[in-house]
């Protein structure tokens, strides 16, 4: 038994000083150490470990030859082979590859925290600027557009159903450029055409009630651009597109006289003249435009003759002309010290069309006193300082003034300067769990002249907004992250109306496995009313806007949960994201039709009694499913494609479909069913239920590629009914308004069309050097005829050449 007991010993001893060591430092691609990688002897999975803070691992395995397999979030899996010698430490460095090339690298960072974009609490995506410059946007929402979950229509952005139609007054969805808002701050309008589409390094579209972080206006969600500084790489661009639109497909509707082009130029330069960063860019832009003047039937030319819109073809052309600047200068005395300003310069000249002519050929014309010239001056400047420390956190001072001068046709002309001020901290504290703090305190300012607002009795209007916010995060175990947040948003309007709101948030991520994320948020949104959707009062030819100072301020709130999966399915590569969500909406503000002044039967007068008012129409709630698969496919060393799918589908209901919201001049009583055209399923106005969007190129020896595009809207299942009344008033030739007032028809269109719209774009390019690269593009590549919402048509094809010049770099 003793003899045994020795022998087991013995081959113990043996088999232990059979074992060896590997150690080593996992890195990205970039020579970045790796923290909380894992190294896994393939044989016995139960033998591994995890990379320390520095990307340092140390095994103990069999000696011999031996696999390991290495893992990390957001990387390609990698297994490699090593000899391993008993008794000896052998040294084994890894570099590991990114998961998913169309996230670019591991170290893509989103949010106010600079965060992994998989670790985010809340349903995000990010838009490549490849996709910006291949689809040769000349106005980034059009970009912006194809982004699940995200529509723009007329202007105006809409995520997950959160809002109807207002004709862009109002955005429930806060533009956010460089950390600073870019509405007007009149109107909350955004102004697409001025972001500098040649110089975004990134665009991140949050989704869901983001108001803690992102300020007033995020009832729905948020979209932040960022703008680029140089690398170490010197960038001189020049992009130059000609075009033009083709013929509708519809007969008899073409009307234009003159070739519709479209024509311009984008340029940008960008280097780091020592410690001096110095960015410019620009853009000149001519548009022929796709909708044609007014014209007046013989008629109406004689009853009410239209002396607002009487426009011409040449008139109708939209010119644009822009020039931007980034000026960064890093202190040699102070580390981590840096300030500079940048600035956004901008004039054009377009058209703002209402409504089309009829549902005929006049499908591509405007209606009679529905269209408006404006020619706008608009710019920003931009004066920051930040200052980055080891032990104290960042600090960041952001300021803005922008100033909107529109000098518009039929005395619609305003004007407003909005001043703007962000101090932000940031910090984090290993030693309270890697807890990371991030607060500061805002401050914005408007100032407002515009003869068209004095529903205040005044043309002169001033807002104030000051708020303080600050959130928490936190990671437990490498594994859970959890996030908590408040503001508090304080408004005075003219002295004598105000608004004070706290709003709150939170949020949690868990890292299931290697690519699998479970994550879960809740949050508040606010938003305060515009000057314009209070006091706007004007007629403009057959109909007027009407003042409502007693407008209230609306909320939201926001629950979701939602799973993010890395997924590798042979060469394709890419994260899967599904999110369930909730939102309710209160005092939902919306534009609304009615006889609100007593109607004299006057033709003269019945702009200052028939028109619309911004109301507070009661509470809703849209609930739905967010999915979107991002990432690449490698065919081989040579070829590869990267896509963006995306699905939304929505539930949008009113909670209040008998609230009595409005009784007009008529007393007529206005609810959600009084109003509706469709009130039988309770659905809310101007939403799509189902929303498809689908991004995808393929590229050939990184010189040749080809994309295409595509977007589906489901049909709208309802709509304002006095939009049906009033085409039944206008073709009533036995009334006095019937005989003054030109046919608006919509509703044969209407009926003609319950279908979903499919909307397809293609583009392909060829990179003839490193220097020279050629485009051909295609916007609504069938040419579709279709509509997106009452009134209004949208664009029939459009063929573009591109071409693009980058300057040699010197070596």
């Amino acid at each position: 038994m003793r003899g045994l007991f020795v022998l087991f010993s013995f081959l113990s001893c043996l088999a232990f000083g059979q074992n060896g060591s590997i150690e080593g430092i996992v890195r990205n691609e970039k020579g970045e150490p790796l923290p909380g990688a894992s190294v896994i002897y393939r044989k016995d999975v139960t033998i591994g470990a995890n990379t320390d803070a520095n990307g340092f691992y140390q095994l103990t395995v069999p000696s011999g030859s031996c696999r390991l397999i290495v893992r990390f979030t957001g990387m390609q899996t990698d297994t490699l082979s090593v000899n391993v010698v008993a008794n000896q430490t052998q040294k084994l460095n890894i570099t590991l590859k990114g998961f998913v090339k169309d996230l670019k690298q591991v170290d893509l960072r989103v949010g106010k925290f600079d965060k992994p974009l998989e670790e985010q609490t809340v349903t995000m995506l990010v838009l490549r600027p490849e996709l910006i410059e291949n689809k040769n946007t000349r106005s980034i929402e059009t970009a912006l557009d194809q982004t699940p979950g995200l529509n723009i229509l007329d202007g105006e952005p809409q995520i997950r159903g959160g809002s109807g139609f207002t004709f862009g007054v109002g955005s429930k969805v806060a533009v956010i450029v460089d950390d600073m808002p870019m509405l007007s701050g009149d109107a909350g309008r955004p102004e697409w055409g001025f972001i500098p589409v040649e110089n975004i390094s990134q665009v991140e579209v949050i989704k869901g009630a983001a108001s803690v972080l992102s300020g007033s206006s995020a009832l729905s969600g948020s979209v932040h651009i960022r703008t680029a500084y140089p690398t170490s790489k010197p960038l001189t661009k020049i992009v130059a597109y000609s075009g033009a639109y083709t013929p509708p497909s519809v007969d008899g509707s073409k009307w234009w006289q003159n070739y519709p082009g479209i024509h311009g130029l984008n340029f940008l330069h960008s280097k780091a003249y020592g410690n001096l960063d110095v960015v410019v860019g620009g853009n000149l832009n001519m548009d022929h435009g796709y909708i044609g003047p007014p014209i007046t039937d013989s008629i109406v030319a004689t009853v009410f003759p239209d002396t607002i819109t009487n426009f011409t073809e040449q008139e109708m052309v939209s010119k644009r002309g822009r020039i931007n600047f980034n000026l960064r200068y890093r202190s040699k005395k102070v580390s981590g010290l840096n300030y500079g300003v940048n600035g956004n310069f901008m004039l054009q000249h377009t058209n703002m069309p209402l409504a089309w002519l009829n549902d005929s050929t006049g499908l591509y014309r405007a209606y009679p006193g529905a269209v408006f010239m404006q020619d706008q001056v608009i710019f920003n400047v931009d004066p920051f300082v930040q200052l980055f420390t080891q032990t104290d956190g960042k600090h960041y001072f952001r300021t803005r003034i922008l100033h909107v001068d529109n000098q518009m046709s039929a005395n619609q002309s305003n004007r407003s300067t909005t001043y703007y001020g962000d101090y932000m901290f940031q910090r984090s504290y290993p030693e309270l769990k890697n807890l990371d703090f991030v607060g500061g305190i805002t401050s914005t300012f408007t100032n407002s002249f515009a003869n068209i607002y004095v529903g205040s009795g005044s043309p002169t209007n001033q807002l104030l907004n000051v708020s303080a916010y600050a959130q928490l995060e936190s990671k437990y175990n490498k594994s859970l992250n959890m996030s908590a947040g408040g503001r508090l948003e304080y408004f005075q309007l003219n002295d004598s109306i105000t608004a004070t709101k706290p709003i709150f948030r939170a949020g949690a991520n868990l890292k299931l496995y290697q690519e699998t994320y479970l994550r879960g948020s809740y949050g508040q949104g606010f938003r305060f009313p515009t000057i314009t959707e209070r006091f706007i009062k004007t007629g403009v030819g057959n109909f007027g806007v009407f003042p409502n100072p007693n407008l209230k301020p609306e909320s939201s709130w926001n629950a979701e949960i939602g799973i993010k999966q890395g997924l590798k399915l042979g060469g394709v590569m890419g994260y899967l994201d599904i999110a369930a969500f909730w939102q309710e909406y209160q005092n939902t503000i919306e534009y609304m039709f009615g006889i609100w002044r007593t109607f004299t039967g006057d033709t003269q007068t019945l702009g200052k009694s028939a028109g619309f008012m911004f109301l507070n129409t009661g509470q809703s709630r849209v609930t739905g499913i967010d999915a979107s698969f991002a990432g690449q496919a490698k065919f081989s060393k040579k070829s590869s494609m990267t896509f963006l799918l995306g699905y939304n589908y929505i539930v949008p209901k009113t909670l209040t479909p008998d609230y009595v919201y409005a009784t007009d001049s008529l007393n007529r009583v206005f609810t959600y069913n009084s109003t509706s055209l469709d009130n039988s399923k309770g659905i809310l106005k101007y939403r799509f239920l189902h929303n498809v969007k689908l991004d995808a190129e393929y590229t050939y020896k990184e010189k040749f590629a080809i994309g295409a595009s595509a977007k589906y809207f489901s049909k709208i299942v309802n709509m304002d009914a006095i939009i049906k009344d009033f085409e039944e008033l206008t073709t009533d030739t036995t009334s006095d308004i019937g005989n003054w007032l030109q046919d608006l028809r919509y509703m044969d269109y209407f009926n003609s069309h319950r279908f979903g719209n499919w909307i397809f774009d293609a583009r392909i390019s060829y990179n003839v050097s490193d220097n020279h690269k050629f485009a051909l593009i295609g916007s609504n590549i069938f040419n579709r005829s279709y509509s997106l919402r009452p009134l209004k048509i949208e664009a029939p094809r459009q063929l573009m050449l591109q071409y693009t010049y980058k300057l040699p770099v010197k070596k």
